[in-house]
């Protein structure tokens, strides 16, 4: 092998890291916005599970994460606002990817 093959392989490779990463992180982030708004709901063990459940299957709706904000406005109504739940998001990425770093 060549070394442009080696480096074209090792970009393949942490592409392909990132993304799983990146798909990781969503589902997570999705998963604790869920039990955050399962909160909301009033709902807890098992139902708030099933709920953050539903969370993380309605991401796979559309690309990007609107179909979530979109089912989560729905679900919420008054409870909390577009804006909130943006703010919940990101927050919950953030915490998503750090525990993905640390590896807990």
């Amino acid at each position: 092998m060549t070394t442009f093959d080696d480096r074209e392989n090792a970009f393949e490779s942490k592409y392909a890291h990132d993304a799983e990463m990146q798909f990781k992180a969503e589902a997570r982030r999705n998963k604790l916005v869920g039990l955050w708004a399962a909160e909301k709901l009033g709902l807890s063990g098992a139902e708030a599970d099933e709920y953050a459940l539903s969370v993380i299957r309605a991401d796979f709706q559309e690309a990007g994460h609107e179909d979530v904000v979109r089912k989560l406005v729905e679900d919420l109504g008054g409870k909390s606002t577009m804006a909130e739940i943006r703010l919940k998001m990101a927050e919950f990425l953030s915490a998503a990817k750090a525990h993905l770093i640390s590896g807990d």
